[in-house]
Order: C-alpha cells, then sequence, then structure tokens
C-alpha cells in the first residue's frame, strides 16, 4: 500500500475543491489555497532559506554585547581584564549614553514643535475657511433679511 499525502501542491482535484470552498466560506482561505497549490511545492525551500536568513541575523549581532538589559551593563563594562581599558570603555559608553539622552531629548523638543507647526497650520486653514464662507454668505444676502422676513428660521404652516 503506498503512503502517499493526499493533500499535495498541485491541481488535484481536493486542491481546487477546497480552493473553491475557500472562496465561498472566506475568500482570503480560497486565496491562501491557491497560493499553496502554486507555491506549496516550495514550502521546504522557503523554510529553510526563512531560517538561514534569521540564522545570518543572529549570528550578525552576535559579537555586539547586547544582552537584552540594563542590568547587565556592569558585567558588561568589564569583560576585557584590563582595568585601563575597562575604565575607558565605562567613559566612552557613559559618554555615548548623555549623547543618546541628548538625542532623545531633541528630537522629543522637535516632535513638540513640529506639532505646534501643524496645529497653527490647521488653525490658519481653518480661519480662512471661516472667513470665505463668511464672505460667501454676504454675498449671497447683501442686504440682510428683510422687513417681512423673520430671523428665527423657516416658517411652517401646519
Amino acid at each position: 500500500m503506498s503512503h502517499t499525502q493526499a493533500l499535495r501542491p498541485g491541481w488535484t482535484p481536493l486542491t481546487i475543491a477546497l480552493m473553491v470552498l475557500g472562496f465561498f466560506v472566506f475568500w482570503p482561505l480560497g486565496l491562501a489555497m491557491l497560493a499553496y497549490i502554486i507555491w506549496g511545492d516550495r514550502l521546504p525551500e522557503f523554510r529553510r532559506n526563512a531560517e538561514g536568513v534569521r540564522d545570518d541575523f543572529k549570528r550578525s549581532f552576535a559579537g555586539c554585547g547586547w544582552r537584552g538589559g540594563r542590568e547587565n551593563r556592569s558585567t558588561y563594562y568589564s569583560q576585557s581584564g584590563n582595568a585601563a581599558f575597562d575604565d575607558y570603555r565605562a567613559a566612552e559608553l557613559k559618554r555615548l549614553d548623555e549623547e543618546r539622552r541628548k538625542l532623545e531629548e531633541e528630537r522629543a523638543e522637535f516632535d513638540n514643535f513640529v506639532r505646534n507647526l501643524r496645529r497653527a497650520r490647521d488653525q490658519e486653514e481653518f480661519d480662512r475657511f471661516k472667513a470665505e464662507r463668511d464672505a460667501a454668505r454676504r454675498d449671497t444676502n447683501p442686504a440682510g433679511p428683510t422687513s417681512g422676513q423673520r430671523d428665527s428660521g423657516p416658517i411652517i404652516d401646519l
């Protein structure tokens, strides 16, 4: 007896039926089934490539010394065994942290500046809109309400 996969990529009656059913039930399911039919035989290759990219990414950051948090910084500062170098590294890292803090403050100030600038521009556009609308209303009715008209709204006869 042959042990073959019943749901294999390709245009088989089962995959076509599942694709049509998927489009009837929920169109992304049908689309996913169509993608499986077309590209399903490449899934193991895609998985190997994705794992390779992930491993390369991990390997590229392995030597950076990132330990995931500031609680590990004290052990990170004194890894070389040379006291002079450790002092130099600690001073440089402290200086870099200070520079990072200054940059974050400047970024926050700039974000605040841009927010205020957008608010002023929005206010200017709104004021211009109101002035144009008021001018258009004055142009359509330059004399104002006549003596026979009431200013309270439309008249409704019952």
